[in-house]
């Protein structure tokens, strides 16, 4: 069955989604005079561009353009619909949502994503119920929990379970529930047999452990076998789905975000059984890549919360070897990589459940080492006296150090290995320059540029940039109308006009019917089809003598306008310094009913001149074809034209007044 939100339930999760809150849960925020800055969650940034303001309930990102309130975030963050991202803050906010009963047609709309949360969430319970309330569950699952010493906060902590070692028993329970067949099996909860199309259960006889979003959604599962049969895979994990992608994915890291951003540190493990006993040992910063090579993705992730990450190994060579590969990304992201060895061939689940929380971090301080030279002592060890591997082992390590993109960290780097390898520092960075060249080369390859002939200077380019500009320039004074609009609409306004004799005079409106009378009385549209359906939107408020502001235009579940609103929404303090250069100071015009003014008619004026602009612009290229063609609509041209220049010439004479 599904729903829909009513208005006056939506208006009050997003008045009460305090903007610092909802972004503070995955982004490490400091407070700067009113606002607060961090680094942006959606794009690799070393310098923090990505702005909270309470005060405007908007967040900005000066680096990728990102902008938005609570909703928006959530949406971009989660990959969430917009009733999706209203239900979470719902349950963040303790909002009850009485939801409307959707038609059978409208219920066929919803979308598959959500269906299968819906299903993960329901299998989660289940399997969490059989774990405590039946006998197998308890002498079966529960035993198997306790005898690796898990208490049971930190079970139920971790929504841990069991599936029944019976053919089909959470899948018939859950058809029984309603959640359809198809669902079942897209998730990968059921697994359907080809040729009969029987049902079976993927988890049957396992315990379960779920698998969590950064918000806290299950989406999917990890199950344990606990009987000895070698024909059977020890870990079953969910399929890849739409809502579960596992090179996305940090075990745990619902659970850890918060320390790992007050510890500015983040501890990484291999396995389930790992993070709790690291979790449950008082050390919460733990994730684990759950048996996966660590992907971009999951890098990004953790970038997200801190730039340092520590990799806990229990000694086996080969598991070391095989994970040496993907650190190489996590350094070209700039992050600050070191390892700890524990002792003895100990993983981090027994090294937690044999030491106390003082000895572990003791130990975990004591031991780590930069990965740079955790990697060339591992494999110094291997090569002994044989030139050829020293000669491999040299370019693995430069390799991995050319990856590095701060230079002074390249630089200790290379002073470090030229000490444990007894080699020269001048001839490891001439080395290390042979190996950026190599780079260049493949890149250069890649693109198709080398041995090509140079191409002469041509015009077109040069007609193709001024195009490209004269378009961005235009889209850039109907984002500001736009912006006028959102933010200033109900806002009275003074502007000039003429009366039916001539004479000066001044009129007093709102900005928003100022501004849509205005392109209305000359048949004027925004280019941007985008823009222009937000301008309409105005246009037809104000035909039923209304005015939305933001927070009504934020309640559309049309993602597009409602990420265009939020945006603009957030320009408020956005610094443009395209406006500073052409002396509009739109940027500052919130407590000063002059520079309102002004700013409202420079911009519909630079909008309207720019415009006839292009029209001359226009009618000179037909002139120019008329007179080649002997067209006879050539005087006609000649007459538009110079109604137009008149048109430019006046617009401009008001534009420098306003100026002036």
């Amino acid at each position: 069955m599904s729903f829909r939100i009513p208005e006056e339930t939506k208006r009050a999760i997003i008045e009460a989604a305090r903007i610092e809150e909802v972004v503070g849960e995955f982004v490490s925020l400091k407070k700067r005079g009113a606002n607060y800055l961090g680094l942006c969650p959606f794009h690799q940034e070393k310098t923090p561009s990505f702005i909270v303001s309470p005060a405007k309930g908007i967040f900005k990102c000066f680096g990728c353009g990102k902008g938005g309130d609570s909703v928006s975030f959530i949406m971009e963050h989660e990959h969430f619909e917009y009733v999706e991202a209203l239900r979470y803050l719902a349950r963040k906010y303790n909002i009850e949502i009485q939801e409307k009963e959707l038609t059978p047609e409208q219920i066929e709309r919803q979308s598959d994503r959500e269906s299968l949360y819906h299903v993960s969430q329901y299998a989660a319970e289940y399997f969490v119920r059989n774990l405590w309330e039946s006998n197998e569950g308890r002498e079966v699952g529960l035993s198997y929990f306790r005898e690796r010493r898990f208490t049971d906060a930190i079970i139920k902590q971790f929504q841990l379970g069991y599936c029944s070692d019976s053919w089909d028993g959470f899948t018939q329970e859950a058809l029984k529930n309603g959640y359809d067949r198809k669902y079942l099996v897209q998730s990968g909860l059921t697994i359907e047999k080809e040729e009969s199309g029987k049902l079976f259960d993927r988890f049957r006889g396992r315990v379960i452990f779920p698998i969590h979003s950064l918000s806290g959604r299950v989406l999917g599962f990890g199950g344990r076998i606990l009987v000895n049969d070698k024909s059977k895979a020890k870990y079953v994990n969910s399929p890849e789905s739409d809502i579960y992608h596992k090179s996305n994915v940090l075990y745990a890291i619902p659970f850890a975000k918060r320390e790992i951003v007050a510890q500015d540190m983040a501890y990484m493990v291999e396995g389930y059984a790992d993070v709790i006993s690291m979790h449950q040992a008082g050390i919460t910063n733990v994730v684990a890549s759950s048996g996966t090579s660590l992907t971009e993705e999951q890098i990004k992730l953790i970038s997200h919360f801190t730039k340092n990450l520590t990799l806990l190994y229990d000694g086996d060579p080969a598991g070391i070897k095989a994970s040496l590969r993907g650190i190489d990304m996590v350094l070209a992201k700039d992050m600050n990589v070191r390892v700890v060895l524990l002792p003895d061939g100990q993983d981090p689940d027994d090294f937690a459940r044999a030491h106390t929380t003082e000895d572990i971090l003791a130990y975990l301080k004591a031991n780590a080492v930069d990965f740079i030279t955790f990697k060339t002592r591992l494999l110094l060890a291997e090569v002994g006296g044989d030139p050829i591997r020293r000669a491999e082992l040299i370019e693995n390590i430069l390799t991995s150090i050319s990856v590095v993109p701060d230079e002074i960290k390249r630089a200790v780097y290379l002073q470090e290995c030229s000490r444990l390898l007894n080699i020269g520092e001048a001839d490891l960075h001439h080395r290390l320059n042979r190996i950026f060249q190599g780079k260049f080369q493949k890149q250069v390859d890649k693109e198709g540029v080398v041995n090509q002939p140079l191409v002469s200077p041509s015009v077109l380019p040069e007609e193709e940039r001024r195009e490209s500009e004269a378009k961005d320039y235009e889209r850039t004074l109907e984002r500001e109308l736009l912006r006028l609009l959102v933010n200033y609409g109900k806002e009275n306004t003074t502007q000039p006009y003429q009366d039916a004799e001539g004479n000066p005079m001044e009129q007093v409106l709102s900005v928003c019917a100022f501004l849509v009378m205005e392109l209305q009385q000359d048949e004027l549209t925004l280019s941007e089809p985008l823009y222009q359906r937000l301008f309409s939107i105005f246009a037809d408020h104000l035909s039923r003598q209304t005015i939305p502001e933001a927070k009504d235009l934020l309640l559309s579940e049309d993602p597009e306008i409602h990420n265009l609103v939020a945006d603009l929404a957030s320009a408020r303090f956005e610094v443009s310094p395209v406006w500073q250069a052409k002396n509009i100071y739109v940027r500052t015009v919130h407590n000063d009913r002059k520079k309102l003014d002004a700013a409202v008619l420079q911009t519909l004026l630079n909008f309207k001149l720019n415009r006839v602009k292009g029209m001359i612009g226009e009618v000179d290229g037909r002139i120019k074809e008329a007179e080649t063609s002997g067209e006879e609509n050539l005087l006609e041209l000649l007459a538009k034209k110079t109604d137009l220049d008149k048109m430019k010439i006046e617009i401009s004479r008001l534009l420098r007044r306003v100026i002036a």
